[in-house]
């Protein structure tokens, strides 16, 4: 019998609301499984399990964030075989190649864990100013992010995309690869046995368009990554996005092969949702007692 996957939200596996599934297929259109087939409600719960997942995630310190993402590598490496079966099919790659691929992703995995702690470091500092001030400034996560996964590298380009979001603070909502959401499908079955908190990221699957319309449009969303949108759709959805000032991601120039995701990623995509917060502070103020602090 082929298994019939589940959404992945609020750190549980919800049947999508709509009841719909939809056959997933390899490369040769053999059927490979059963994917859930999300509604606009499975995208608004999402965003929910988002939003209450934000205040403890972002709170986390740096360092146990970065704990909970080396774990999470951990866990990835340990069911390497599924995934480079999965990718195989997913994308008609020889074993080979696609244990590459795979490799790749779970060492992305592990470079993004590294830099919960680096980054305020890399994009904050103090400021230099003409007055008796300390003047700094610190980054601080956006909110809510939805992120449209790649359409052709189920799982490299999934894992490039929603690592940077999450190590820096931020919840998100995924949209799987329309054709090949399994390897998506599948982290949030890893997702869900680590100790990242519930809600932190919630998996869909489906159409792309249809689900990535009412989050580009939610007044809850605070930001989305256009990554897997096509250059009509990315320009429909940024569109939407832009009723509530939302953070936009533009998905990158691909040519016939698509994107290069195997290419070192910098920090672009930690940077693109974070928020810069500056605090003003006296110096060498005198308090009620007359003692400088």
């Amino acid at each position: 019998m082929l298994k019939t996957y589940k959404l992945y939200v609020g750190g549980k596996f919800p049947r999508s609301e709509s009841g719909r599934v939809y056959e997933v297929t390899d490369s040769k259109q053999n059927w490979l499984a059963n994917a859930p087939l999300s509604s606009r409600k499975d995208a608004r719960d999402a965003v929910v399990a988002a939003r209450k997942a934000f205040g403890g995630w972002s709170g986390a310190t740096a360092y146990n964030r970065g704990q909970i993402l080396y774990r999470i590598a951990e866990m990835l490496e340990g069911r390497r075989d599924q995934y480079v079966a999965e990718v195989a099919d997913a994308e008609g790659l020889s074993k080979s190649k696609a244990a590459a691929q795979v490799d790749a992703a779970i060492d992305r995995w592990v470079w993004y864990a590294g830099w919960t702690d680096k980054i305020a470091q890399v994009v904050g500092g103090g400021n230099p100013v003409a007055g008796p001030f300390f003047n700094l400034s610190s980054p601080e996560p956006t909110g809510v992010v939805a992120v449209l996964a790649p359409q052709k590298s189920s799982f490299l380009g999934l894992v490039s995309v929603v690592a940077p979001v999450i190590a820096t603070g931020n919840t998100a909502v995924v949209v799987a690869s329309e054709k090949s959401p399994l390897p998506a499908l599948s982290l949030g079955e890893v997702l869900a046995t680590s100790d990242l908190p519930g809600g932190v990221v919630n998996i869909l699957s489906g159409r792309t368009a249809e689900i990535a319309a009412p989050l580009a449009a939610h007044q809850d969303v605070n930001a989305i990554d256009l990554a897997g949108a096509g250059e009509e759709l990315a320009k429909e959805l940024e569109i939407a996005a832009a009723d509530n000032l939302k953070r936009v991601l533009r998905p990158q120039p691909v040519d016939d092969a698509g994107a290069d995701w195997s290419a070192t990623p910098g920090t672009d995509r930690m940077t693109a949702f974070l928020e810069t917060k500056t605090v003003w502070h006296p110096t060498g103020a005198l308090g009620a007692s007359g003692s400088s602090y």
